[in-house]
Parts: C-alpha cells; sequence; structure tokens
C-alpha cells in the first residue's frame, strides 16, 4: 500500500482545518438578508418571473373588499384625468424620447413595482423633461410649478439660483484660458489648498463623476497595500462600477469584493483577521438605513421599509472601524460623493466624527458641473514606485480639472469659506430634524399612513399600515405640485434654500397628498394583515406565475 493518497487526504483535511474557520467567520459577518449574499441574490432575481395584472387585477391585487376596489378606480380615474390634462406636453417628450434614451425606459418602468408597471406607465405619465428652475421651484414644459425635492441626485444644496451664479462668476474666472486641457488654471491650485484643509488630507486629484473617484480610490489602495479585496457594507451604493456594486443590477462578477454586514462585531473580526483586503468603503448615508439599500418604490411592495439615525451609534460603530482598519493595515475610504457639505460643513466625516485615509467628494463641490475628487495621504495618493519606475498607477482623464469646472468649483468653495455658509450651517441638523418631527406629528394627529424620517436634508417616506399600494403615493405628491426624483417617496432631497415659508408649503402639501392618497383607498389594510403576509402573497403569484397559470 502506498502512503501517497494518504499523506494527500491528510493534506486535505490539514487545508480544509484552515479555510474552514475563515470561511465560517466569513460567513457570520455577512448580512442574513439577500442584501447580504450578492450571488445569491443575483440568482434569486434570475429566477423571478414576470407577470403583470390587468385592469381589474391592478386595484384588487390585495384581496380588498369591493367598496375599496371601487374607491381605487375611481381615485385612479381621477389622478389618471388629471395627469392627461396638466402634464400633456412634458408626458409626450417623454414618449417621443423613451426608446431613444433607455433611461427614459429605465426610470419610467421602476417607478413602481413590476406587476402594475404597464398600467401606471398608460395612465400616469408625466414626463423627464423640466424647461426652468429658480430657487426652490422646477417648471415643467407644461408651465406646471414644482417645489423640488429631488434635488439633482444630491447636487443642489443651495438652490439652483446659487449654481446658475456659481458656474456664471467660474466661467468669467476662466474664460480666458477656456477649454484647454491638460495644464492647469491657476485656479485649481486655490481649489486643492481648500480641499485639504476641509478634509484633513495631503493631497487631492480631480474626476469627472463620483464613480470615478471612488474607481481611482480604490485602485490606489490595492496598489500600495498589494492587496486585491475590497470590502463594502451590505446594500451601500458607491457608484455604479461592478466592483463596488456586484449583484442584482450589474452584470459585472465582482470576484474581489466582501459585501459585509454594517455595524457587525461579526465584520469587525473579519476585518480583523485577513491578510488580503486592501479597503473597506464607508457611504455614511447609509446611517439612515443600514444593511438595506437605498429605499425606492419600485420594491415598496409592503409596509415594511424603515429608516432612522442613531448619530451616537454610527458614530461609534465607525470609530471602532477606523481603530480595526488601521491595525490591519486596511484602507479606509470615506465615500462623501453625497454627503459632503450636506451634514456639516465638513462633511459626514465631520458629522459622525471620523477620518479616512481616502475620501471621495463630488455632486455639490462642482458649483453645478460634473465632478468627482478624490483627498487622501500622501503616500496612498502617490501613483508610482520611486525604487521601480516601471511600477505605477496610471490614472487620467481628458477633463479632469476642466477650467469650466474648476471654476465653478472655486466659487462653490469660497461661499464655503464665506460667513454666510458658517450661518447656513450653524443648527442645521436641528431644524431639519424639527421640520421632520412636526410633519410626523400633523400626519400622526390625523390617523395618516405616510410618515418621514430624515438625515439633515435627505428624508425618507415609510408608512405605519401593511399595504401593497403605497408606491402609489408618489403620484398623489406630483398631482399636489411636489416634484420627487425616480425613487418616488423613498428619497426626498431638500436644499438649503427651503426657508421656513418654503417648507411649510411642502408640508401642506404632503399633508394634503397624504390625505387624497388615503381617502382613495390605498392605505386599507385587512384586519390581522402583516407585512409578512403580503409578501407569502407575492410570493404566491411568482410561483403561479412560473409555472405558467394565472
Amino acid at each position: 500500500m502506498t502512503i501517497a493518497p494518504w499523506l494527500a487526504g491528510a493534506a486535505a483535511v490539514a487545508v480544509l482545518a484552515v479555510k474552514l474557520p475563515k470561511r465560517l467567520q466569513l460567513s457570520r459577518a455577512k448580512h442574513k438578508g439577500l442584501v447580504g449574499h450578492v450571488r445569491m441574490a443575483k440568482r434569486m432575481s434570475r429566477m423571478l418571473p414576470f407577470y403583470d395584472f390587468d385592469r381589474d387585477q391592478f386595484f384588487a391585487a390585495d384581496g380588498a373588499p369591493a367598496d375599496v376596489v371601487a374607491q381605487r378606480e375611481a381615485g385612479f380615474t381621477r389622478l389618471s384625468a388629471l395627469f392627461k390634462e396638466r402634464f400633456p406636453k412634458s408626458a409626450a417628450a417623454s414618449a417621443e424620447m423613451r426608446d431613444s434614451i433607455p433611461d427614459i425606459a429605465f426610470t419610467g418602468t421602476y417607478r413602481v413595482p413590476f406587476p402594475f408597471s404597464r398600467v401606471v406607465r398608460e395612465a400616469l405619465a408625466s414626463g423627464n423633461f423640466y424647461a426652468a428652475s429658480d430657487g426652490v421651484m422646477l417648471t415643467d414644459l407644461d408651465d406646471n410649478r414644482f417645489y423640488d425635492l429631488g434635488g439633482s441626485y444630491g447636487v443642489n444644496l443651495l438652490g439652483t439660483d446659487a449654481y446658475k451664479a456659481f458656474m456664471q462668476r467660474g466661467e468669467e474666472t476662466v474664460a480666458a484660458l477656456g477649454p484647454v486641457l491638460g495644464g492647469l488654471h491657476p485656479v485649481v491650485a486655490e481649489n486643492v489648498k481648500r480641499l485639504k484643509t476641509i478634509s484633513g488630507l495631503d493631497a487631492v486629484s480631480f474626476h469627472m463623476s463620483g464613480t470615478e473617484a471612488v474607481m481611482q480610490a480604490v485602485r490606489l489602495a490595492q496598489y500600495h497595500t498589494g492587496r486585491q479585496r475590497i470590502v463594502r457594507f451590505a446594500g451601500s451604493y458607491n457608484g455604479w462600477w461592478g466592483d463596488v456594486q456586484p449583484g442584482v443590477g450589474n452584470p459585472v462578477s465582482a470576484d474581489r469584493t466582501l459585501t459585509l454586514a454594517d455595524m457587525s462585531e461579526q465584520t469587525l473580526k473579519v476585518l480583523a483577521s485577513r491578510k488580503d483586503i486592501a479597503c473597506v468603503l464607508v457611504n455614511p448615508l447609509q446611517a439612515m438605513h443600514p444593511n438595506a439599500n437605498a429605499p425606492g418604490d419600485s420594491a415598496l411592495v409592503d409596509s415594511s421599509r424603515r429608516a432612522g439615525v442613531d448619530r451616537a451609534a454610527y458614530s461609534a460603530w465607525l470609530a471602532r472601524l477606523r481603530e480595526v482598519c488601521t491595525r490591519a493595515g486596511v484602507v479606509l475610504i470615506i465615500d462623501e460623493v453625497f454627503t459632503g457639505f450636506r451634514l456639516a460643513k465638513h462633511g459626514a466625516s465631520e458629522y459622525f466624527g471620523v477620518q479616512g485615509d481616502l475620501v471621495t467628494y463630488g455632486k455639490t463641490l462642482g458649483g453645478g458641473y460634473p465632478v468627482g475628487v478624490l483627498c487622501g495621504r500622501a503616500d496612498l495618493m502617490k501613483r508610482f514606485r520611486d525604487d521601480r519606475p516601471a511600477d505605477i498607477c496610471f490614472a487620467r482623464g481628458t477633463f479632469n480639472s476642466h477650467p469650466s469646472v474648476m471654476g465653478a468649483m472655486d466659487q462653490f468653495l469660497q461661499w464655503h469659506a464665506s460667513a454666510e455658509a458658517d450661518a447656513a450651517y450653524a443648527g442645521v441638523d436641528e431644524k431639519w430634524n424639527a421640520r421632520a418631527e412636526a410633519l410626523n406629528t400633523r400626519l400622526e394627529a390625523e390617523g395618516l399612513s405616510p410618515c418621514v424620517s430624515n438625515l439633515g436634508t435627505v428624508w425618507s417616506t415609510f408608512y405605519t399600515r401593511p399595504s401593497r399600494y403605497n408606491w402609489m403615493f408618489q403620484f398623489y405628491l406630483r398631482a399636489e405640485g411636489l416634484a420627487t426624483g425616480w425613487t418616488g417617496s423613498g428619497r426626498f432631497i431638500f436644499s438649503f434654500a427651503y426657508g421656513d415659508a418654503e417648507f411649510g408649503e411642502v408640508a401642506d402639501r404632503y399633508v394634503a397628498a397624504a390625505r387624497a392618497f388615503e381617502a382613495d383607498g390605498w392605505a386599507w389594510s385587512g384586519d390581522g394583515v402583516t407585512n409578512k403576509d403580503l409578501k407569502r402573497q407575492i410570493l404566491r403569484e411568482s410561483l403561479r406565475a412560473k409555472m405558467g397559470r394565472s
């Protein structure tokens, strides 16, 4: 009998004994839901069958009684007539461009859960086009004026008038140089000095989007650590690049990426023990909903959506994460593309009390133009090695440091350094918390299902009674002159330009929309029905569709 097979078996057992504990440790650090298991979520998404409701099924998908179904149908008919009367040009422009601009087809389809989408698109089209903006208002192609709750995906911190002025004055600053690329306008140096002060870091690189800035941050972390693994947190959005956004919605297989649970002791253990992790990405917006995706009405199939901020707990988590990353030699990347300059003068890093090794910015920092910025420690920002001249981490972009962008950024940063900015940031958290609390008090007093939570100027609506139809609320908001983003009631992004009078008008319209939404029967819930019951009902529908049964 040869000893070779025995040795091979023993070696396999030894390898398993080493790998199995690490694998178990990693499994414990993943969030229990699908959001923490991106490969499984991706497989599950491929198995989900398409089905949609005809008009009769549309109003009774939850088994509501005939009188409630009639309420809904009557309300839907009224709302459809109002939309057709009020938004004809805006809707027609979007319909014409639907096949030519894929974003229009995508956002139009995914405003609501897919079984309801076809009927909604046919009856409640309002359009993607706007003709003008001023202050906190938007004007569409039909001359309807809306309060802007979309916030240009977070760009609009100060109100559109401020950015128009930044863009105009910035263009005047760089006009003599014009569109010369490759060299730098002198204003770039001033921007860098201010950004180093704001970030508390040593060096700065400019990019054309937040996604690009995150890509460069990850590449530099991998280059300098010699490691390849990326850690992101369940539900967190760090741009559309596949390595930081694996799973549902992205066809790229990110084999180097670990998706771990936010605010988890097990996650800290993984970071402390593994030797292949280059960096950890933190998007502080997740403080609103740790381990959950950004709230969008396309996934609003019941009333289990929740949001809320425990500032002390999240600050304590980030402090522990910072400590573990430092000990383990893992680069901590704070992704402030959205939160930078919104929560506090120095962003979420100041608000939650954490210092990243690399920090990305974007959105409002461009003064109205597209921008991504990476700030970092000097040793991490260096793109070559003195002792190995062919070993470089190359990153360039034709339009990085574009003079027009740099000019507008200079104007924003001048504002940021002003006494006016100090006044705007003073008590900003308390102001917006008080506004949210006051609105919730009104809603609760009237027994209405919608309510709000907020992280400063970033708000989310959630619902207190189980319903399959909460996604209808976004259309009542629009009927009241409140313009949301394509995610509907999931996220509102206010600007500092909202004074008490403007916000008071928004609050009045929000309450009016909630009243109409409930009066038309959409918040109805059967006796004893729970969110779990609604999810089971949807599972049964999916199984019937999978088996080809109506």
